[in-house]
């Protein structure tokens, strides 16, 4: 990992040192350079894009880091501990998000997938934004099928709660979304993408309980726009 953020920080560096020198196409060409190379250059056997091109991004499952469970809060209690060990996931303006999947083999047992650094290279580390490609596959050479019931993914700062661009519809993709910072303080967001007259819930996670804290009117889901409610502190 080390080495990858090395080499993306490299390459930025030329990025900065040639935009002062050449103009226009040269310096977009080196900066798509920059990105393409770098994209690719983070893979492992562990996770991987779907195709040259693509922002879809495949995961290897099941992570042996967290133990199977036939409770998916049991599986997310442990992700952030697990995640938060990683390289740079508390490094806050120079941090790392991970971003990965809770699926099952159709046996109602929960794992995840190895929890995946692949994102938009930023121009500059210190940048506060910070994201990941979600998973969009998993690969389980033991299972005939894996179903997804959430996406996860880390932010490595506190406090950094759901921000809005978590929250919008068109960023729901499975029956659940996770998401936790580096204090590990959890949130959860249940869409109900297949129910579009239902409000969007979300949840702040309180020792081993879930807590209401807003829900999402359906008017606001595309927007992502969060009604507080009674669970707040």
């Amino acid at each position: 990992m080390r080495m990858h953020w090395t080499g993306r920080a490299s390459c930025w560096r030329r990025w900065d040192r040639e935009a002062n020198r050449i103009a226009g196409g040269a310096v977009l060409a080196l900066a798509l350079s920059c990105s393409g190379n770098l994209r690719h250059s983070q893979e492992t056997e562990s996770y991987g894009f779907m195709s040259i091109d693509s922002g879809y991004v495949w995961a290897r499952g099941p992570w042996p880091e967290v133990q199977a469970s036939s409770d998916p809060d049991e599986v997310i209690d442990q992700l952030c501990p697990a995640i938060m060990r990683l390289d740079r996931a508390t490094a806050r303006d120079f941090g790392q998000e991970y971003c990965g999947v809770i699926y099952s083999r159709g046996d109602g047992i929960y794992r995840t997938t190895h929890p995946s650094p692949l994102g938009e290279p930023q121009l500059r580390g210190e940048t506060k934004q910070k994201s990941c490609f979600p998973v969009r596959r998993v690969v389980d050479p033991e299972a005939k099928v894996t179903p997804i019931l959430a996406d996860f993914h880390s932010h490595p700062w506190f406090p950094s709660p759901l921000s809005q661009q978590d929250k919008m519809a068109a960023n729901q993709l499975y029956f659940l979304k996770i998401q936790f910072d580096s204090a590990c303080q959890i949130q959860k967001i249940v869409p109900y993408l297949d129910r579009p007259d239902a409000p969007g819930e979300v949840y702040s996670r309180r020792g081993k309980r879930w807590v209401l804290i807003g829900i999402i009117k359906p008017s606001n889901k595309a927007a992502g726009i969060v009604t507080p409610v009674g669970g707040l502190d």
